[in-house]
């Protein structure tokens, strides 16, 4: 049987409140005491639940926001938005980058928790459910921001990735390509955007090519790597879809490599809208998202949630919007 807090404190003879407060490291409370709890813990094989402890107590008005890869323009930009928002409304922000590592989700997740955060944000490629569902159980507050977890009941800010792919592959198909290659790595986002673009296809009779990998990792190389595949097939596309703005830029990177001309020869989609897409030569024509909306929405959710002003879960979903620029052309002008 699991021993509990309650355990601890018959053991030791003392409150359940003095327990917390050894596991916690607060309140004043003699040395004596102190290691005399601590070695019942021992004796016992107790493991405190970090995590409903971290948050007794009043607001630290700080909040843990987990992103995936700080080094990808969007997750910056969205950062930076729940960041700015944040100050506006009296709180500070722990940003932690997790690599998409779930040994590191659960290690920052324990830390922060240690360090006394009101709350979590976390961000598009958390894909650990279990893990949510126990933040959840154990109320300690949780806001999803662009992505989402429909399987289970938690407050989440989200794009519509599904109509995000739909809108891209419907644009290239009215430009006259049939033959379009898409870019996604296996996490949520893009699998939506990845289904959306199917859906498209499948609308028009068009064939989804049978040459499609998930990337690894979503930067500028797997985007290189990928298109130089996709290219070097003895029926290369017209057109490609890049479930990110860094993957597009090394779609276009490969294609110069390569010789082929963008957009004359190959047409190419990004997705987010981050500063990288006026910054490739040429611009790219991207899938935007909302991002200071979104980081807006995300903040003012989590606070509300803090004040005790919800009782009832909100999922907000946004819509995305097609930003057209110059790696894309009709093909009859190529």
């Amino acid at each position: 049987m699991k021993v509990t807090i309650y355990d601890v404190a018959r053991e030791a003879n003392v409150s359940i409140a003095t327990v917390s407060k050894v596991i916690n490291n607060t309140g004043r409370i003699s040395e004596k005491t102190r290691k005399k709890v601590k070695e019942v813990m021992r004796k016992l094989d107790y493991q405190p639940n970090l995590m409903a402890s971290a948050l007794m107590g009043k607001q630290t008005k700080t909040i843990g926001l987990l992103i995936p890869d700080l080094a990808n323009p969007f997750f910056s930009e969205l950062a930076r938005s729940i960041e700015d928002r944040g100050h506006e409304l009296g709180y500070n922000l722990v940003i932690c980058s997790t690599d998409y590592q779930e040994e590191k989700e659960n290690k920052y997740l324990t830390l922060l928790l240690q360090k006394r955060v009101d709350g979590f944000i976390l961000a598009s490629g958390f894909e650990n459910l279990n893990k949510v569902e126990e933040l959840i159980k154990d109320n300690i507050p949780v806001a999803i921001v662009a992505r989402d977890f429909p399987m289970i009941s938690v407050n989440a800010v989200a794009l519509d990735d599904f109509m995000g792919g739909y809108i891209a592959a419907n644009y290239l198909i009215d430009l006259g390509h049939k033959d379009i290659a898409i870019i996604a790595s296996n996490v949520w986002s893009n699998r939506e955007r990845l289904r959306g673009f199917k859906h498209a296809l499948e609308e028009h009779n068009l064939k989804f090519r049978d040459d499609f990998e998930y990337i690894t990792e979503i930067n500028v190389e797997s985007g290189k790597v990928m298109t130089i595949k996709y290219l070097s097939n003895a029926n290369p596309p017209t057109a490609i879809f890049a479930c990110n703005d860094l993957v597009a830029v090394g779609a276009i990177q490969a294609a110069k490599k390569l010789g082929i001309n963008v957009p004359e020869q190959l047409s190419v989609v990004g997705f987010d809208n981050t500063i990288v897409a006026t910054i490739i030569e040429p611009n790219l024509t991207t899938i935007a998202q909302p991002i200071q909306n979104m980081g807006k929405e995300v903040m003012d959710l989590m606070v509300s949630i803090l004040n005790g002003d919800k009782q009832d879960i909100t999922r907000l979903t946004l819509l995305p919007t097609l930003v057209e620029r110059e790696s894309t052309a009709k093909l009859t002008q190529q």
